[in-house]
Order: C-alpha cells, then structure tokens, then sequence
C-alpha cells in the first residue's frame, strides 16, 4: 500500500467537504415552496415565511440527510474493509433491520402503552399513576428511539457475527446470515404493524421506506448527531487497523493488531452510528453499498482516506437524492421517500461499478 501524503489527504477530503457543501446549500432551495434567500434574511418582514421554511423545514432536513448518508457511509466503508468483501453494507448485513426493529419496538410500545393508560381500567390507571414512565412517553422521546435502534443494531450484529464465527464461515457466512436476520426482522416488523392501529402502522410503513421529510425536533437531532459522529469518530480512530485487517486476520495479529477487539469496536461504533440515524430516518438503502465501492475504486483501499471521503460522498449523496424527491413532487403531486430514489439510483450504478471494476476489486476475496 503506497504511503498517504498529507497532501493528497487533505486535496480529496476538502474537495469533498466543498462538494457536501455545494449540496447542502442547494438542496436548501429545491422543493415544491419557491424560497428567497434575500426574503430569508429580511429582518423587517413580519411574519418571515421564507425564513420559516427555511430553518425550521429545509435546514433540519438538509442536516439530517447529512448526517445519515455519512453515517451509512462510513459504516459501510467499515464493514467492507473488515470482512474484506464488497457486498458488506449496513442493510445487507442486517444492521439496519436491526435498528429498524428496535425503533420499532420502541414506537409500539409507547403506542401500547399510551392505549393502555387511556383506557378505563385498573391496569390504566395503576399506568396513569406512574406518570410519564406508565404513558410511555420516555419510549417516544428524543433520546429512546435512537438508543432503542442502537441497541437493535448492537444485536443484531453481535447475533450475526456469533452465529457466522460458530458455523465456522468467512465473510460470505456473514453475509448470509445478515440476509437471514434482515428477513426476521422484517417478519416481526410486519407482525407489529398488524397488530397495531390502522393510522400507526401507516406512521411505521412510511417510516420503514425510509423518509427525511419528517425532519426531527432540535433535541432528537442533537442526540442522533452526537450519538452517530461519535460512532464515525471512533470508526476513523480504527482506520489504521482496518488496512492491517484487510490483509487478513492472520496477517494483523502477526503486525500486532488484536483482532477480536478491533472487530468488536469496529462493529458496535458502526451500529451507533447506524442505530442514531436509522431511528429517525428508517430503512434507506445502497447509501452503504455504492458509496464506499464506487470512491474505492477511484481512491484505493486506504482507510484513512477513504472512510473520511465516503462519509463526506454518503452526506453529499443522500442530500441529493432527498432534493430529487422534493423536486418530483412539481410532477408526481407527491413526494416519494428518500429509500425509493437512493435504490433507483443506486442499483443500476451498482451495477455499473461492478462491470467497471470486476478486475479491480474482487467480491469474494474473503469467502
């Protein structure tokens, strides 16, 4: 692996810090609502509409989409270069369905919960009682649906990697049983949604698509943006292990990296940051996938570069595809979610890159 100047770091990274950038201030004043940012700015006009949309609509929005696409990205990047296969995402790996089904279960149960209270028996009263913990209100807060999808990711992936290690599989293993666990999660997700009111499993169908046009409160934003940049914190701190993994577990334990251990941080900061987003965000796919495959066939394997890069790309990336659904409801009279443009997007450039890169980089090095 040739050495990484600082240089070429800091050319490719700031380039795309300035492309992010340029995204984001677009994406600003793409949607069905003409904004003017001079009427935005007008601190005499009362009430301001323009300044409105833009901070309490477009801004939280536009935040949000950064901040999954880089998570996603990163996590991607992560767990590419740890199972050395290209196949390796957050969604294939059931480490979105994980989180989502945590959210999930938190959603139905603070909707349990909140019907249980308002009904008139004992049960609801002795709920009524306990105040906010008997209402489920804590479940619907800022801070329990992402820690409720971390959680759900953490195990999802710790069962995926355990059943892999115990069935004695490599990477392909991994894969497979992420596929397994994804279809479980999808079937208790389904089974939630038919057991809960008409109007919250339509809320959970909308938000499983994957969707930023919720946006998020202040709070639940700040809690997702430091819970995930923490995870992406802690997956760039492992970019040096992550290239003395790509040789192979034998190889980086005879360089001294400890090879459990690094899994391990590596899988729970990549959950972290997939869980805090996923949580508000739901199931968006291929941001994972395409993103790390496509900048490391441009880039190279180094880590160090490319983690910082593909979460910069995945920011830039998912923003773009969120204005793309804004923009097609001036013909459609209806806004798609987010997931349904990024799978239109990315499944043909997948495979693109794979006829481009298939002497490149091969998908089953580690099976």
């Amino acid at each position: 692996m040739p050495p990484l100047t600082r240089a070429r770091w800091l050319v490719v990274v700031g380039a795309a810090a300035l492309v992010l950038a340029a995204t984001m201030g677009a994406a600003l004043f793409i949607g069905p609502a003409h904004l003017s940012l001079a009427r935005a700015l007008d601190a005499t006009l009362h009430p301001n509409f323009d300044r409105e949309i833009l901070l309490a609509v477009r801004l939280p929005r536009v935040l949000l989409g950064a901040l999954t696409g880089a998570a996603l990205a990163a996590a991607g990047v992560a767990f590419q270069g740890l199972l050395r296969n290209a196949l390796a995402d957050p969604y294939v790996l059931g480490v979105s369905g994980g989180a989502a089904l945590g959210g999930t279960a938190a959603i139905a149960a603070a909707a349990g919960l909140r019907a249980l209270a308002a009904g008139g028996t004992i049960v609801g009263a002795a709920l009524r009682a306990l105040g906010p913990a008997g209402t489920g209100a804590f479940l619907a807060g800022p801070y329990a649906l992402p820690l409720a999808a971390f959680a759900g990711a953490a195990l999802s992936i710790l069962v995926v990697h355990r059943v892999a290690l115990a069935a004695r599989g490599g990477a392909l293993t991994i894969l497979l049983v992420g596929a397994v666990f994804n279809a479980f999660a999808a079937a208790v997700i389904t089974f939630v949604k038919s057991i809960v009111a008409a109007e919250k499993a339509q809320e959970l169908l909308y938000w499983l698509m994957g969707t930023l046009a919720a946006g998020a409160p202040p709070l639940a934003l700040g809690t997702a943006a430091l819970l995930a940049l923490t995870g992406i914190g802690a997956l760039l701190l492992a970019t040096p292990r992550l290239n003395w993994l790509a040789l192979g577990p034998e190889a980086a334990a005879h360089l001294g990296v400890n090879v459990a251990r690094t899994e391990t941080f590596v899988f729970l900061a990549a959950s972290l940051a997939v869980g805090a987003t996923v949580a508000l965000t739901g199931l968006i796919s291929f941001v994972g996938l395409i993103v790390p495959h496509g900048l490391r066939l441009w880039l190279g394997p180094d880590h160090r570069l490319l983690l910082p890069a593909a979460a910069l790309g995945g920011a830039a990336f998912l923003v773009a595809c969120d204005a793309a659904t804004r923009a097609l409801f001036l013909w459609l009279a209806t806004e798609p979610p987010v997931g349904v443009v990024t799978a239109f997007a990315g499944g043909p450039f997948f495979l693109w890159l794979l006829r481009r890169g298939a002497t490149r980089y091969r998908l089953d090095a580690a099976a």
